[in-house]
């Protein structure tokens, strides 16, 4: 990516998920979240439970499932309230709560080609974990991939074992790294999740775990703010003042860090997160979202920041 233009519309500075769907489908295209009913092993006993430390029993789910609505009447809900506010053309099913490839092949065929066949659904985006798919998991998206997008999100968080131990992650650094490279090479385009401000980190190692991603296939990247929810191990820390969250200026300071360090070509599907306002703890800025982006890309031209600027080309960091 060449550096851009210090008047150029934002935002030039990284790649983001709209320029990439435009540049795919040649019109707007908008993701629609979709609630499965799926778990997560690390909540049944399979490999641990209660989750990790920050998410609750909703595990960023709609709930849509629970009211008894189907994959079908979830997308066509979706595409109704976004299609006239966004302008969309076309749907991405976001397959988003809870880890949506655990579940038997067989079932997951049937959830993923039934979000296909509704009208104008192009593609799909898997949230899962790196310890929840197989080669039979990774065969079906590979086929499904032949004619359609798919995305497969895998949650790293951080590239430290020491971190995802404090966190109960409940899997190391290492079955990320399988994952990524099971996946590569069969047409699946592989997003990846890492969270800013997990607890005892310092920037450094934040970095690391940019560097660290940077030099995998890997096609996408979604940045978080650790936020604090209400029910969960990270609401006794916050309270307790054994963690104290981001500030607004230092989390943008930091995304800028981040993106300077990862390839240009790949896509920035996420900068920060999207906190339920009725279960949020700290921080209240989290619901900014409008003023936090504005930040980042305000950041990246006064510090003259553009996405891939260091990568490759910094000193290593301890």
């Amino acid at each position: 990516m060449r550096k851009p233009m210090q008047n150029s519309p934002m935002p030039p500075r990284y790649y983001d998920l709209n320029s990439y769907f435009q540049k795919q489908f040649g019109c707007r295209v908008h993701k629609l979240t979709v609630d499965a009913g799926l778990t997560c092993p690390n909540r049944d006993g399979t490999v641990g439970l209660g989750g990790c430390i920050y998410c609750n029993v909703r595990g960023s789910g709609t709930g849509a499932h629970a009211q008894g609505l189907s994959i079908t009447q979830q997308l066509e809900r979706g595409k109704a309230a976004v299609a006239q506010r966004f302008k969309a053309k076309k749907f991405v099913a976001y397959f988003q709560s809870f880890s949506n490839t655990y579940a038997p092949v067989d079932h997951l065929r049937a959830i993923y080609t039934e979000a296909l066949a509704v009208p104008d659904v192009v593609g799909l985006s898997i949230g899962t974990r790196p310890d929840c798919v197989n080669d039979a998991v990774l065969d079906l998206l590979q086929e499904l991939a032949r004619d359609r997008l798919v995305w497969i999100e895998y949650g790293l968080q951080s590239a430290h074992d020491f971190t995802l131990k404090v966190i109960n992650r409940g899997h190391d650094v290492a079955a990320f790294e399988k994952a990524v490279q099971n996946t590569a090479g069969r047409g699946i385009l592989i997003c990846v999740h890492v969270i800013l401000g997990l607890p005892g980190e310092t920037p450094g190692q934040m970095m690391a775990s940019a560097d660290y991603i940077a030099n995998l296939p890997i096609d996408g990247l979604k940045l978080h703010l650790l936020y604090v929810v209400r029910g969960t191990p990270m609401e006794t820390l916050y309270r307790s003042g054994a963690y104290q969250c981001l500030e607004q200026e230092a989390y943008a300071d930091l995304v800028c860090d981040f993106l300077q360090r990862v390839p240009p070509t790949m896509v920035i599907q996420r900068l920060t997160g999207d906190p339920h306002r009725d279960e949020l703890v700290a921080p209240a800025w989290s619901l900014e979202k409008t003023k936090t982006l504005s930040l980042i890309n305000t950041k990246m031209v006064q510090k003259d920041i553009w996405q891939g600027k260091l990568w490759k080309t910094h000193p290593d960091e301890g």
